[in-house]
């Protein structure tokens, strides 16, 4: 098997693609986090102590992917085109799902990106709540879905049916 992060001498090293198309990418991706009914109570009607958690949550999010090279060592680092961060707050289960969408006219894709959107969002609303939920729970964490460059479409949804 060929490795295409590493070497002839073994050592890690960055995907070359400047042999590749620049074609338009996007990802979106997914993940929940568990609160408590205070936690629930406190986003729904802003009354959290550390202000607008879903506000604060959603640039977090937009601002992780931006730092998605720094931290991921084979990541490139990309000139992102569009990020939006959104959530969906399900108070009968105490679950908030965040979405994140980021497209990028690139050589490579923006899945990495799109998770790491998506765990910065979750974390900071861990962050902003632990004070009233130290048990709060992130999961459920992936790809929904990405297009453009050579292996086109993936959904996940269609993925799984296959399974």
């Amino acid at each position: 098997m060929e490795w295409n992060h590493f070497d002839e001498n073994g050592n890690a090293v960055m995907v070359d693609v400047s042999g590749k198309e620049i074609t338009e990418r996007i990802a979106v991706a997914s993940g929940k986090i568990r609160v408590n009914d205070a936690v629930m109570s406190a986003i729904v009607n802003h009354t959290a102590k550390k202000g607008d958690v879903l506000t604060v949550a959603r640039v977090a999010g937009i601002m992780g992917t931006k730092q998605t090279s720094n931290l991921i060592p084979m990541c490139h680092p990309l000139c992102l085109n569009k990020c939006t961060v959104d959530f969906e707050v399900k108070e009968a289960e105490n679950i908030i799902k965040a979405l994140c969408t980021v497209k990028v006219s690139g050589k490579t894709g923006v899945e990495m990106e799109a998770l790491m959107g998506v765990n910065v969002a979750l974390l900071t609303i861990y962050d902003m709540c632990k004070a009233m939920d130290r048990a709060m729970e992130i999961f459920d964490v992936h790809l929904e879905k990405k297009d453009g460059g050579k292996s086109g479409l993936f959904e996940r949804s269609k993925e799984r049916e296959q399974c």
